[in-house]
């Protein structure tokens, strides 16, 4: 079992930063990758960004240049620096983490940003 804690949510003006973190805990050891994922009112769950165990790297077209996602691997945890937030960002952010067979999904935190 793998449980994550997703924080760092919040409002935001057009414009402005954020950033989420995601803490990881139980085993670890089997997580392979990890990401988040996003879900905004009447839409469908989509992926944000990812990051794999050997640092790769992907992101969702529509982030790119203005997200970034990292790992502490000391911490367990990973991050979602998010640059250059639009209306179109506010959605529920969830973290994911895949483990073997498995996939765990954080209780996600609210992303609103403000026009």
């Amino acid at each position: 079992q793998v449980q994550l804690v997703e924080s760092g949510g919040g409002l935001v003006q057009a414009g402005g930063s954020l950033r989420l973190s995601c803490a990881a805990s139980g085993n670890i050891f089997s997580i392979n990758a990890m990401g988040w994922y996003r879900q905004a009112p009447g839409k469908q769950r989509e992926l944000v960004a990812g990051i794999t165990s050997a640092g790769g790297t992907n992101y969702a077209d529509s982030v790119k240049g203005r997200f970034t996602i990292s790992r502490d691997n000391a911490k367990n945890t990973v991050y979602l620096q998010m640059n250059s937030l639009s209306p179109e960002d506010t959605a529920v952010y969830y973290c994911i983490s895949a483990a073997g067979s498995r996939t765990y999904w954080g209780q996600g935190t609210q992303v609103t940003v403000s026009s």
